[in-house]
C-alpha cells in the first residue's frame, strides 16, 4: 500500500510536512548541577526537532525546551532530552540514519533526498562519527 500525504491531502500546490507537539509527562525535572527536583519553571521555549520521516515526508518533533531555576543550589539549567544531543536539532536515530546512507552512497544524494543541504548533510555524519569515536575509546577504556 503506497501512502503518500500528498496524495491523501490532493493539494497539489503543498508539500506535507508532519509536524507533531509533544508535551512532558511530568511538571518538573532534576537540576543538572546538584541531581534535586526542581519544579520552578522559568521560561519554555519549543524548537522543531527533525526526525524520521512518515509516510514519505519530513516529521519534525516540537519539542517544549524547558529551563527551570532550581532553588538547592540557585541556578538555572535547561533540560536535557535523551533523544536529541545537547545543541543538535536533529533526534539522534535521525542522525544515525543520515550517517548510515552516507556511508551506503553519497552526502550529495543525501542531501537531495532528505532535502538539506550539502553542510548539513557533512554536520550531521561528523558528529555521528565523533560520537561513534568516543563511544569506541569509552569502550576501550572499560
Amino acid at each position: 500500500m503506497d501512502l503518500h500525504l500528498d496524495r491523501l491531502l490532493n493539494l497539489p500546490e503543498f508539500a506535507p510536512e508532519v509536524i507533531l507537539k509533544l508535551r512532558f509527562l511530568q511538571e518538573e525535572s532534576n537540576c543538572r548541577y546538584c541531581q534535586r527536583p526542581s519544579a520552578q519553571l522559568n521560561q519554555n521555549r519549543p524548537v522543531l526537532i527533525r526526525d524520521l520521516s512518515i509516510f514519505g515526508q519530513p516529521v519534525y518533533l516540537k519539542v517544549p525546551r524547558r529551563q527551570f531555576y532550581c532553588r538547592t543550589c540557585q541556578k538555572y539549567f535547561t533540560e536535557s532530552l535523551n533523544f536529541v544531543d545537547w545543541e543538535r536539532r536533529y533526534t539522534q536515530r535521525y542522525e544515525n540514519h543520515i550517517y548510515q546512507r552516507v556511508q551506503a552512497t553519497t552526502i550529495e544524494q543525501v542531501s537531495r533526498e532528505e532535502n538539506l543541504s550539502w553542510d548539513q548533510v557533512q554536520g550531521i555524519f561528523n558528529h555521528r562519527f565523533d560520537q561513534s569515536k568516543k563511544q569506541t575509546g569509552e569502550r576501550l577504556l572499560v
